[in-house]
């Protein structure tokens, strides 16, 4: 297995395309992940940075918001065609609502499918609060459902959730490390999504938990 490191766009967008895709470069990164502008000029911007300074990309959805279902499902599959134009490594797309019915958001996955299928862009589909996947318990009802679909996992957001380290989920756990495509490496602890510092003594404990479950979606994989 080829393991291949991305710099996130998020927090940095301060910077110009050139500064940050040059910054990436310096650090060591495979390539970056970002969404995508939806003006032309800084989209043109952002692929000739990262042409010049031969990096992947993975494109992110997190913009479609509508709470109205048909409105939504209309929006999305807009937007996901507009990242497949770039041509991206992969897009990682959180997706749906957690207020949608199961039969809404299957359809979105299901939707998914079908335009990978058709373009041979992989789009996974990332664990995240608000979203269809927000805890581990429903996700792991989706999986089970639904065969094709693919997770990038951020376990902080379930871990945050739950209010614990899922140390009583672990089936549910394991399945959703098997079809764990792509990781966030985010550090969360029980009362929060995102540890201050992982460096510090402090949050060891939580840093550990956390590398313990993607070394073992590295090893299901």
């Amino acid at each position: 297995m080829q393991i291949l490191f991305f710099c996130p766009r998020w927090g940095q967008a301060n910077l110009s395309w050139d500064e940050f895709a040059a910054k990436v470069k310096d650090a060591g990164y495979d390539g970056v992940e970002t969404d995508i502008p939806e003006s032309e000029p800084e989209k043109e911007k952002l692929l000739q940075a990262l042409a010049k300074n031969n990096l992947l990309l993975i494109a992110q959805h997190w913009e479609t918001v509508d709470a109205d279902f048909d409105i939504h499902k209309s929006v999305y599959a807009q937007r996901l065609e507009k990242l497949i134009s770039v041509k991206p490594l992969f897009i990682n797309s959180q997706t749906g609502k957690d207020f949608f019915s199961a039969r809404q958001n299957d359809e979105l996955i299901l939707l998914t499918e079908d335009i990978s299928n058709s373009t041979g862009v992989p789009i996974f589909h990332e664990t995240h609060r608000g979203k269809f996947s927000f805890a581990v318990h429903i996700t792991k009802d989706f999986l089970q459902r639904l065969p094709g679909l693919q997770l990038t996992l951020d376990i902080s957001h379930w871990i945050n959730v739950a209010e614990t380290f899922l140390e009583n989920q672990e089936e549910a756990v394991d399945l959703a490390l098997s079809r764990t495509r792509h990781i966030h490496a985010r550090v969360g602890y029980i009362e929060g999504p995102q540890v201050p510092d992982p460096r510090i003594p402090y949050w060891q404990d939580a840093l550990q938990q956390h590398l313990n479950f993607w070394d073992k979606a590295v090893d299901m994989n």
